[in-house]
């Protein structure tokens, strides 16, 4: 009977959404609890994906519901003019939990939103507008941010924003600029990057955007001392520091905000994802000097849902839960438990050929050959889908030129067994599909 029920579910699925590049999953998925998602089957999949890297906190969480519900029964919606009592509290426990001198927010719904206004910023706050982002950068598809953003989706779109400038992005496992024991030299391939920059350039750099850990791009780690020579150098061209935390924000790394571990301090962050714990919620906070300075050059960002109040309410619990709760520790330990795992899969099968992220979130490379290091999305997507068959959602990634990476983001709520829980699905995977493919 599901069967049947999923083939007449699909037919108007087909029949009546249209595509947008995005396969759907073969599962429908009817609940979504903590950690858990059911099927209609009432089967239970452990979540290592936070939904869409955003559930933060769990599905469901039930202090979250409680807000969303006081909320949506007393203050739901306004004019974007009318400032309210929950976006000024969000705004200011952001304040609070920001390094100075970033002090002034606002608040969108969409990580694309986000980026698209913090580049804006960046344009009137300077006056410049060339835009340097890293070649395997996300950031969004809208017509910024989707100029901004390399990794995907730019093929027959038509043109993009002009002044957009690509930078290499520090792919350690495959690098080419390598020092004479081998090892990644990403010095070396931050003078070269910078030298193209200052070749292309017109003389209207603007600023630099980036991830401090690339998701889509393939879970690629900013080595130790990157991010501050990169924002001397920006400080050297006059360039502002634009930092997109879309999944690295709140917790999940094992600090409150990911820049943290480097001791830089954007000009610019924006967060999303994770600050709405599932609903749509971002946020754009800056300096007061940058907000300032926008103000007379005369900028605008109006929408729908700026600065909504129900929202708002939901990312100020957000915040408040995280820091009552301890959660970026939490993070850190369970990351932790979550890596050793996955260095141990690595030893045991051939084809995870790098392990790399920081706290909960991580990413396992998959090749097709130990030799050449060749990329292997073919097993990766096996292996997902093996791993769903199991249990286990987990999001593979397989863009050009690189392996099938998996994305592993449980909820930052995630219980140590269920870190064992979800590493054993993924050995059984691996298992399955390395000796069905052999057998």
């Amino acid at each position: 009977m599901a069967s049947t029920d999923n083939a007449t579910f699909f037919a108007k699925a087909d029949k009546y959404l249209m595509a947008t590049g995005v396969p759907p999953s073969p599962v429908v998925i009817t609940k979504a609890k903590g950690t858990r998602l059911y099927d209609a089957g009432n089967r239970q999949i452990l979540d290592f994906t936070s939904g869409q890297m955003s559930s933060l906190l769990g599905h469901s969480h039930p202090e979250i519901v409680a807000v969303v519900q006081k909320y949506i029964s007393e203050l739901d919606h306004l004019l974007s003019n009318m400032i309210t009592h929950p976006v000024v509290d969000l705004a200011e426990r952001l304040a609070r939990l920001l390094p100075a001198p970033l002090e002034k927010s606002f608040f969108l719904s969409t990580g694309s939103e986000s980026t698209e206004a913090a580049i804006k910023m960046a344009k009137y706050y300077t006056g410049k507008y060339e835009i340097v982002a890293f070649a395997a950068s996300y950031h969004g598809l809208t017509q910024g941010a989707g100029s901004a953003t390399y990794s995907t989706g730019r093929r027959n779109g038509g043109p993009c924003v002009p002044g957009q400038i690509a930078f290499p992005a520090p792919y350690a496992y495959r690098s080419y600029f390598r020092k004479p024991n081998g090892s990644y030299d990403w010095e070396a391939e931050m003078d070269f990057g910078w030298a193209m920059v200052d070749r292309q350039s017109v003389g209207s750099l603007a600023a630099f955007i980036l991830e401090p850990i690339l998701s889509t791009g393939g879970i690629l780690d900013l080595p130790p001392g990157y991010l501050r020579r990169l924002s001397a150098e920006c400080k050297k061209r006059g360039m502002l520091l634009i930092l997109d935390e879309a999944q690295t924000g709140v917790g999940r790394t094992g600090k409150m905000f990911a820049f943290e571990h480097d001791g830089v301090v954007p000009d610019i962050l924006a967060l999303s994802k994770t600050l709405g714990c599932g609903l749509p919620l971002a946020s754009i906070s800056t300096t007061a000097d940058i907000e300032r300075g926008c103000k007379e050059a005369g900028f605008l960002w109006l929408t729908t849902h700026l600065n909504d109040p129900l929202t708002a309410a939901v990312g100020n619990k957000v915040l408040e839960i995280v820091e009552q709760d301890n959660i970026c520790q939490h993070a850190a330990e369970r990351g932790a438990q979550l890596r050793a795992g996955l260095l141990k899969l690595q030893e045991k099968h051939w084809c995870i050929g790098d392990v790399r992220g920081r706290g909960l979130l991580q990413g396992i490379e998959i090749i097709s050959d130990p030799e050449t290091k060749a990329p292997g999305p073919d097993i990766g997507q096996a292996v997902s889908d093996r791993a769903m068959l199991c249990g286990l959602s987990c999001n593979v990634v397989s863009l050009p030129g690189m392996g099938g990476v998996f994305r592993l983001a449980p909820p930052v709520t995630v219980s140590a067994e269920e870190i064992e829980e979800g590493l054993q699905v993924l050995d059984e995977a691996f298992s399955y599909v390395l000796n069905t493919k052999t057998a």
